[in-house]
């Protein structure tokens, strides 16, 4: 495998501080430090500092994620396979001692109100999950809007878990929220 760059290894570096401890928490001489790169090289690749950096992981963590999660869900039947991924996620979080997390929703909750930008970046992420899960649950016989409606479940559930298993370092919320997930799929698939 070739070494990777510079500038790769600044990108790594601070996407895997920014699961573990969020981006306000996170400086630039810390990932000067984990890259194993100069700190004059930081902004050398990254001429705007932080914000540049910051850009470039939520769009980079949005595809590994939206790949990550992407793969799971092609071997998943939308009508029963909900429980069973949120169970994943929490075998995963558990297995990483619940250090890390979904970085976009750290980044969300620390920018949403102060950083026009990198709200907006994270929001582009989001939206296209959304697409993606919607697409998915599409596979079923519901609506469009019942399909966007899942998705968005889908994704406040997850997220939402994911904070609430770090603080009580327990995968039970995201086996609940799991299970509440397939209530919704079971609810739009009943006729009324």
């Amino acid at each position: 495998m070739a070494e990777l760059s510079t500038r790769e290894r600044i990108l790594e570096a601070t996407a895997q501080l920014y699961r573990r401890q969020g981006m306000s928490a996170t400086g630039l001489k810390q990932i000067s430090t984990a890259a194993q790169a100069p700190f004059g090289s930081i902004y050398h690749h990254f001429p705007g500092g932080k914000e540049s950096i910051s850009v470039e992981v939520i769009r980079r963590e949005g595809v590994r994620y939206g790949d990550f999660v992407g793969i799971q869900l092609a071997d998943t039947d939308p009508a029963t396979g909900i429980p069973r991924l949120f169970e994943n996620a929490g075998i995963l979080m558990e297995s990483q001692g619940y250090s890390e997390a979904c970085s976009i929703e750290t980044i969300a909750l620390e920018v949403a109100s102060t950083n026009e930008l990198l709200r907006t970046e994270t929001a582009v992420v989001f939206e296209d999950w959304l697409s993606q899960l919607a697409r998915w649950f599409g596979q079923l016989d519901i609506t469009e809007q019942q399909s966007r409606d899942l998705a968005m479940c889908t994704l406040t559930a997850l997220e939402g878990a994911f904070v609430l298993c770090r603080a009580l370092r327990s995968t039970d919320p995201l086996v609940a929220a799991g299970h509440g997930v397939q209530s919704a799929v079971v609810a739009a698939l009943t006729p009324a």
